[in-house]
């Protein structure tokens, strides 16, 4: 381990769920902000329900009418 003489300072009953803990602290603060100062995660952890998934719809299949045109005849 490069850094492993720390653990001649601190012991590791209280380093390791020191170092634990502060990621646990750092992952909750900035979830919270992403919660808080955006307007896409709410919706994302919503499963996409907003306004703009609402409004789209599956695209509707070709009509007969469509598939069946007749072309023009050549003019000669």
């Amino acid at each position: 381990m490069h850094y492993g003489r720390i653990w001649c300072a601190v012991k590791p009953g209280v380093g390791i769920p020191l170092m634990l803990g502060a990621c646990a602290t750092a992952s909750l603060i900035v979830h919270i902000g992403i919660l808080t100062h955006t307007s896409w995660y709410p919706a994302f952890l919503e499963g996409g329900k907003n306004k703009m998934h609402s409004a789209v719809e599956a695209p509707a299949a070709p009509s007969l009418a469509s598939v069946m045109t007749v072309a023009p005849a050549p003019k000669s």
